[in-house]
């Protein structure tokens, strides 16, 4: 596998808007895919939920209970290591709609995808909008962003560290491995390029899948009573951080390959989400100023520069001095763009 991720981050952010501004992209990328569905369409129809490899014997794989685009499924060690971090601002959670009545349960409305009568979910990165310009573009413009991708490179600014995730460092090596279009491939397909330039794999490290992915990857609740009204503001995009707090704890307290949950681990990871905001971490008020800038947007548009009185000056990560930022990844490699897939 080798891929080039020079000026590209189309795995980090949701690059669909630029789909809708630009009509020859779009008509590009419907002719690659033989069809004219909606580019939310497009977005939906590339999520799966880890739990089985069935989705061509049962039908159409499941659909995100939101309208986002993309999410990097983080483990429950990596979850709890941002937890310790003081990071919970930069968690989401997501659910899955059911293909039908019998694969899912119902609150709020909505019948979601469950294991043993638990609603499942994923926790990834959250996607604060960002004055961005990938792909090659002069001009930038606002897109849901990975929360640690620097807009200005646009580059991952915690590649190789600590906290980067498992799922960005393998990416698209898994997605080659299941016979999954990569993002790469539609980002080539929409606005041209050669971005996945080898697309040999070796064996997926790390994948989880069915059984395996419970409680390591995919979280089941264990109360869907709790969860009245939470769904509802789930498939708005409009969770509370109590909302939140209720579904990473729940992650951070499962047990990989069961149903268990460790009241301790709960208690201890619903306290860090709520308590978040007296760390001192810049991840909560850095998204909450991303947004800011983006209501307030008006005849003058902010330069990707912003980010560095948004997010370094608050203590994000620069990159190391000195430190590349890998142009062409091989396999196995880490690029320097955060995979938020």
């Amino acid at each position: 596998m080798e891929v080039n991720c020079a000026g590209c981050a189309g795995c980090c952010l949701d690059w669909r808007p630029l789909l809708e501004s630009d009509p020859a992209a779009a008509a590009a990328r419907d002719d690659a895919e033989g069809g004219t569905g909606s580019d939310a369409d497009r977005g939906r129809k590339r999520l799966h939920v880890p739990v089985d490899r069935t989705d061509t014997e049962q039908g159409a794989s499941r659909e995100p209970l939101d309208d986002g685009a993309t999410v990097v499924p983080l483990t429950r060690d990596e979850e709890r290591a941002f937890l310790e971090r003081g990071m919970a601002a930069a968690l989401r959670p997501r659910f899955w709609r059911a293909r039908d009545d019998e694969d899912g349960v119902e609150i709020d409305g909505h019948t979601l995808a469950a294991v043993a009568g638990r609603p499942v979910f994923v926790v990834g990165l959250r996607r604060p909008p960002k004055r961005v310009a990938p792909f090659g573009r002069e001009e930038a413009t606002w897109l849901p962003a990975c929360v640690f991708l620097d807009p200005t490179t646009p580059q991952c600014r915690i590649h190789e560290r600590e906290l980067y995730p498992d799922e960005c460092g393998a990416y698209p090596n898994r997605n080659l491995a299941l016979e999954e279009e990569t993002e790469c491939e539609r980002v080539e397909a929409a606005f041209g390029g050669e971005r996945l330039l080898e697309a040999t794999h070796d064996d997926p490290d790390g994948l989880l899948l069915g059984p395996r992915a419970i409680g390591a990857k995919l979280f089941c609740h264990p109360r869907p009573g709790d969860l009245t009204g939470l769904v509802d503001r789930a498939a708005t995009g409009d969770l509370t951080r109590r909302d939140r707090a209720e579904l990473i704890a729940v992650a951070a307290a499962s047990s990989s390959g069961t149903l268990a949950i460790s009241d301790h681990h709960y208690e201890w990871a619903k306290t860090r989400v709520l308590e978040a905001a007296d760390d001192g971490s810049w991840v909560g008020p850095a998204i909450r100023d991303w947004h800011r800038h983006r209501r307030a947007t008006g005849e003058t548009e902010p330069s990707p520069a912003i980010a560095d009185a948004i997010e370094v000056d608050r203590g994000h990560p620069r990159r190391r001095a000195g430190e590349p930022a890998s142009d062409v990844k091989p396999l196995q490699s880490k690029c320097g763009v955060c995979a938020c897939w």
